[in-house]
C-alpha cells in the first residue's frame, strides 16, 4: 500500500494500540466461555487496515484529545467494525471462506460460535464507550453511543447491509448503488471522523467540514473497494475478490466502467480534502489518509 511516511507510521502505531486494547478486553477465561473469547480475538486481533480508529485519531488530534480517550473509542468503533465483517462473512449473508488472510470465524470455529462472537463485540463497543474511563464528561459518552448507534443500525451499516442482500435481484441504478455504500461502508466512517469532534467537543454547526470530508472519503473507499474486486490480487486482499459480478449485484464499477469509476473515487479524494481547507498542518494526517484511501492495493 501506497502511504506517506507519517501516515505508515500513524498506520502502524495505531495497529498495535488496536491490538493491545483488544488483547486486553478479550483475555480468555478459564470456563466454558473459552472458544467465544477465542474466536473473538481470532477476528479482532491482526490484520485489517484500522483505518477507523485511524481516522478518529486523526480527528481528534486537531483538538489536542487526550491519547488513551482516543484509543479507546478507536477500539469500539473497530469492535463494531469487525463484529460486521463476522457476520457479514456467514453463509445466511456473503458466505466468505477467507478474511483478512485467515479463515473467517464461523470457518476456523463454528456459525454458533461465530454469531455469538459478533454479537458480543457489537456489545463490548458499547460497553467500551459509556465506560467513565473512556472520557470523564458523561454527555459527551452519550454522544458518542448515540452517534455510533446511529451508524451501526438500520439507519446506517445494518440498513445498507440489508439493502445489499436484495441487490441482485433489484437491480440497483447508480443512485441506488450510492445511497447503499453510503449506508452499508460510509455510515462508520463517517461516524469515526464525527467521533474525533465529539471529543474535541466541537460544536454541531462547527463540523460540516470534517463532514462533508468523510462523507467523500467514505464514498472513494467503496469506489475503490469496487475496483480492486475487479482488478486486485486476492492474496493482497486477503479474502476471495470479484464475487460481486458471479453474484450478479451492480456496483460503481459495472455501471460507471473501470475509468470513469476511477475518475470519480479521483474527483471525490480532491473534494475531501477541500474540506478540510480551514484546518492547517494539523490536519495533514487526515490528508493523507485521504489520499492513501485513492491509493491503497487492499
Amino acid at each position: 500500500m501506497s502511504a506517506s511516511p507519517a501516515l505508515q507510521a500513524a498506520l502502524a502505531e495505531i495497529a498495535t494500540e488496536i491490538d493491545a486494547r483488544f488483547d486486553q478486553f478479550l483475555a480468555v477465561p478459564d470456563d466454558p466461555r473459552a472458544d467465544l473469547y477465542r474466536a473473538m480475538r481470532h477476528a479482532a486481533i491482526g490484520g485489517g487496515k484500522r483505518l477507523r480508529p485511524l481516522l478518529v485519531h486523526a480527528t481528534a488530534q486537531i483538538f489536542g484529545c487526550d491519547r488513551d480517550c482516543i484509543a479507546r473509542v478507536g477500539t469500539a468503533i473497530e469492535a463494531i467494525h469487525v463484529y460486521s465483517l463476522i457476520h457479514d462473512d456467514l453463509p445466511a449473508m456473503d458466505d466468505d471462506d477467507m478474511r483478512r488472510g485467515k479463515p473467517t470465524v464461523h470457518k476456523a470455529f463454528d456459525e454458533a460460535t461465530a454469531i455469538l462472537a459478533g454479537d458480543s463485540l457489537q456489545a463490548l463497543a458499547f460497553e467500551i464507550l459509556a465506560d467513565p474511563a473512556t472520557h470523564p464528561d458523561p454527555f459527551v459518552r452519550a454522544e458518542l453511543t448515540l452517534d455510533l448507534a446511529r451508524a451501526a443500525g438500520p439507519a446506517g451499516m445494518c440498513g445498507g447491509q440489508a439493502m445489499d442482500l436484495g441487490a441482485a435481484r433489484a437491480g440497483f441504478d447508480l443512485a441506488m448503488v450510492g445511497r447503499l455504500q453510503a449506508l452499508k461502508t460510509g455510515a462508520l466512517i463517517a461516524t469515526s471522523v464525527e467521533a474525533g469532534a465529539i471529543l474535541g467537543r466541537v460544536a454541531p454547526e462547527g463540523r460540516t467540514g470534517l463532514r462533508g470530508y468523510a462523507r467523500d472519503i467514505g464514498l472513494a473507499f467503496q469506489i475503490v473497494d469496487d475496483l480492486l474486486d475487479v482488478e486486485g490480487d486476492e492474496a493482497a486482499a486477503g479474502k476471495k475478490l470479484r464475487k460481486d459480478a458471479d453474484a450478479g449485484k451492480e456496483t460503481f464499477v459495472s455501471l460507471l466502467g473501470i475509468e470513469p469509476a476511477r475518475e470519480r473515487s479521483r474527483l471525490l479524494i480532491d473534494q475531501a480534502i477541500a474540506h478540510l481547507r480551514h484546518y492547517g498542518r494539523e490536519a495533514d494526517l487526515l490528508r493523507d489518509i485521504a489520499r492513501f484511501v485513492l491509493e491503497r492495493d487492499r
